[in-house]
């Protein structure tokens, strides 16, 4: 008798989007006017703009929302499996 592993339960933590906002925003949060400004955060060879931690800061909450769909849609998947577990049991 072969038995199925049973998956591991879902965690925020594990989701890379969530990373990558809390990056993107720390950046966006140094680049602000008081902190570090434009000039601590822009790339090399990048045109020189104004406001670019607003893009940093969009950018985090862009990746925010796609980390929490990303989450909800896994966490979903995973009640869907161990309900079917539980039927085939």
């Amino acid at each position: 008798m072969s038995r199925k592993k049973s998956l591991p339960r879902p965690v925020w933590y594990k989701n890379t989007y969530f990373w990558i906002a809390g990056i993107l925003l720390i950046l966006s949060v140094i680049g602000l006017p008081f902190v570090g400004g434009d000039h601590a955060i822009r790339d090399p060879g990048q045109k020189r703009e104004s406001g670019l931690y607003l893009l940093y800061f969009g950018a985090a909450v862009i990746m925010l929302v796609n980390g929490y769909l990303s989450h909800r849609q896994t966490v979903q998947q995973y009640e869907e499996e161990t309900q079917n577990q539980g039927a085939q049991a």
